[in-house]
C-alpha cells in the first residue's frame, strides 16, 4: 500500500458533472476495501478552486488522485489538466481522465497534457464498476503515490 494510506483515508477528487456517474463512482469505490474520502466538484472552475484551495474550498484537502471528466461546464477537463500539470505546486497529483469520449484526438491530447491514464467510461453499469475497481486496485494499492509530507519545495 502507498505511503501514508495505512493511517489515513485516500483523498480522491472526482470532477464530474453527471449525478448518475457520481453515484456510480461512489458505489464502485465503496465496494472496494480501501478507506477513502471522496470529494466531488461539478465543473472545471470548481476543480481548479478546490486544488488551489480558493474561495469555499480554502480548507480542502490535497487529493492523492483526481478522477477527471473531459466534458465539463465552464472549463473543460483538458483545460483543467493543462493548468494542473503546468502548476509546480499541483503537477505531482496523478490525474486519471475518466470520460465518455473515445476520440483519438482526446486521448492523444490528454496524454500530451500529462494525464496519468485515460479511461473511456463503459456504458454498461457492471463494466463501469469493474473498471473503477481495477483503477482503484492499481492506483491505490500497487502504485506508490507521493506523500504530502515529501513536498520538495
Amino acid at each position: 500500500m502507498s505511503i501514508g494510506f495505512a493511517h489515513r483515508p485516500v483523498e480522491i477528487l472526482l470532477v464530474e458533472d453527471s449525478p448518475d456517474d457520481v453515484e456510480l463512482t461512489q458505489e464502485a469505490l465503496n465496494e472496494g476495501n480501501i478507506r477513502h474520502h471522496l470529494n466531488v466538484v461539478e465543473d472545471g472552475v470548481q476543480a481548479l478552486d478546490f486544488l488551489r484551495r480558493k474561495g469555499r474550498y480554502v480548507q480542502a484537502p490535497e487529493p492523492d488522485i483526481v478522477l477527471l471528466d473531459l466534458n465539463l461546464p465552464r472549463r473543460s477537463g483538458q483545460e483543467v489538466l493543462m493548468e494542473v500539470k503546468s502548476d509546480v505546486s499541483l503537477k505531482h497529483i496523478p490525474i486519471m481522465v475518466l470520460t465518455t469520449s473515445a476520440a483519438g484526438d482526446d486521448v492523444f491530447k490528454s496524454y500530451q497534457l500529462h494525464a496519468n491514464c485515460y479511461i473511456t467510461k463503459p456504458v454498461d453499469l457492471g463494466q463501469f464498476i469493474r473498471v473503477l475497481k481495477v483503477l482503484q486496485e492499481f492506483w491505490l494499492t500497487v502504485v506508490e503515490l507521493p506523500s504530502r509530507q515529501e513536498d520538495p519545495k
